[in-house]
C-alpha cells in the first residue's frame, strides 16, 4: 500500500467514527424534538444556534474555524428538518400542495402562441418576443404591464413577455409584484442587449432639440450623454418605443426620443447618435409568463417566492439549505409586503430541475422554513439573448 492509499485508509476509518457519532447525535436531537413537541416549543431557537456555532468555532484555532462553523451549520440544518418532520411545524404551509397541484396541471408549450408585451412595435419587449418565439411570433403590444396579465387571465393571450431586471439599473419591481398578485408561472427567459439611440424627425439636428422623451430607465441609462446638453428637457414616458412613435407623430423638430434603432426604422426617424447608454454591456432580462406551469426540455432554473417569518436568523436558515445541498443560488431579490411594515417577500432563483429527488428535498425544507412559499416556475436558463 503506497502512502496515498494509506492516508485514504486512515480517512475512511475516521469517517466511520464520524458517521457513528452523527447517528448518536441524531438520536439525541430526536429526543429534543419530542420534548419540543410535547411542550409546543418552536424548532428554531436562533439565539441558541448562534451561541452554539460560536462555541464550536472556539474549539479550534486559525484557518479551521470557518470549516467547523460550516460543518455544524450543516448538522444543525439536518437536525431542524428532523425535528420539524416530528413536530409537523408549518405543515399547514400551502407551498407544497400548491406545487403538486400546479405540476398535476402541467401543459405542453402552445404551438402557435398569442403573445403580449408592454409597449408598441419597436420596443425592446417586442424584440424579446422575437428572441424567444421566433420572427413569426404573433405579438401584441399593450399599454400597461398589468394589461398583459389581464390578457392572460381573460384568455386573450397564451404568454406575456415582460422585463424583470436590467444589468445596470436592477430589478423592475412592478413585475415581481404582479407575479405575486396573479400567481402565474415563469416558463422561460431571454435577454436583449440595450443599445439606446437618440432619434428625431428628418431635418432635426442636435441644435434644434429642446425636449427628449423616453422611459425613465432609458433616460437614466443615457444620462452621461444627455448631461452634455443641459438645456434639453427630459420627459419620461410609458415606454421607449412609444416615445419614438410620439415624436414621429408630432411633426416637431424640437422633439427627440431615446430608444432602439429598430424603432427609428419603424417610425421613420433619423438616428442622431447611436449607443448613447453609458454601459455598453447593458442588458435587460425578460421572463415569459403563462397562467399554466410548463416543464420544457432542459429546464434547469427554478424560481421561487416566499415570505419569511419576522425573526432573527430566518434568512440565514434559508441560505444554509442551499449550502447544505450544494446548489447554486443565482438570484435573491426582496420586496416589502404591502401593509406589513418591515416584512418582506423574497424572490429566489437557483439551478435545478423539479423532476429530481434532490430538489424535492430542498422544496420540502423551504416549505418548513418559510411563512408562505410558491414555485414560480422551472425553465431553461437563457441569458445569452
Amino acid at each position: 500500500m503506497d502512502e496515498l492509499q494509506q492516508l485514504r485508509h486512515e480517512i475512511d476509518g475516521i469517517d466511520r467514527q464520524m458517521v457513528d457519532l452523527f447517528r448518536q447525535r441524531m438520536a439525541v436531537t430526536a429526543r429534543v424534538g419530542q420534548y419540543k413537541l410535547e411542550r409546543g416549543l418552536p424548532v428554531l431557537d436562533a439565539a441558541r444556534e448562534r451561541q452554539v456555532l460560536q462555541n464550536k468555532a472556539q474549539l479550534v484555532e486559525g484557518e479551521l474555524r470557518p470549516g467547523v462553523t460550516t460543518l455544524f451549520q450543516t448538522i444543525m440544518s439536518i437536525s431542524r428538518r428532523q425535528q420539524r418532520d416530528m413536530t409537523h411545524e408549518r405543515a399547514d404551509n400551502p407551498g407544497l400542495p400548491r406545487l403538486l397541484s400546479a405540476m398535476a396541471g402541467i401543459q405542453a408549450p402552445v404551438d402557435t402562441p398569442r403573445v403580449v408585451y408592454q409597449g408598441v412595435p419597436g420596443a425592446y419587449s417586442e424584440q424579446a418576443c422575437i428572441n424567444f418565439f421566433g420572427p413569426g411570433v404573433q405579438a401584441t403590444g399593450l399599454e400597461q404591464f398589468e394589461d398583459t396579465f389581464l390578457a392572460l387571465k381573460e384568455g386573450r393571450a397564451d404568454y406575456a413577455v415582460l422585463p424583470i431586471e436590467n444589468s445596470s439599473t436592477g430589478a423592475i419591481r412592478q413585475i415581481y409584484d404582479l407575479l405575486t398578485q396573479y400567481e402565474y408561472f415563469i416558463v422561460g427567459e431571454t435577454t436583449v442587449k440595450v443599445e439606446h439611440c437618440l432619434m428625431a424627425l428628418p431635418g432635426a439636428t442636435l441644435d434644434t432639440i429642446t425636449h427628449v422623451y423616453s422611459h425613465e430607465q432609458g433616460l437614466f441609462q443615457s444620462e452621461q450623454f444627455l448631461n452634455r446638453y443641459p438645456h434639453w428637457k427630459r420627459v419620461p414616458q410609458a415606454d421607449t418605443a412609444g416615445s419614438a412613435q410620439m415624436v414621429a407623430e408630432s411633426g416637431d423638430l424640437t422633439k427627440a426620443a431615446v430608444c432602439s434603432a429598430r424603432a427609428a426604422q419603424l417610425y421613420g426617424l433619423n438616428i442622431l447618435a447611436q449607443g448613447i447608454n453609458h454601459n455598453s454591456h447593458n442588458t435587460t432580462r425578460f421572463v415569459v409568463v403563462s397562467p399554466h406551469m410548463e416543464l420544457r426540455e432542459g429546464a434547469d432554473k427554478i424560481s421561487t417566492v416566499f415570505l419569511l417569518p419576522h425573526q432573527a436568523g430566518s434568512l440565514h436558515e434559508i441560505l444554509t439549505i442551499f449550502a447544505v445541498h450544494g446548489l447554486n443560488m443565482v438570484k435573491l431579490e426582496s420586496r416589502p409586503m404591502p401593509e406589513h411594515s418591515w416584512e418582506y417577500m423574497f424572490f429566489l432563483e437557483f439551478t435545478g430541475s423539479l423532476n429530481t429527488p434532490e430538489i424535492a428535498d430542498v422544496l420540502h425544507e423551504l416549505s418548513q422554513t418559510t411563512g408562505d412559499f410558491r414555485v414560480l416556475g422551472n425553465f431553461v436558463s437563457n441569458l445569452e439573448g
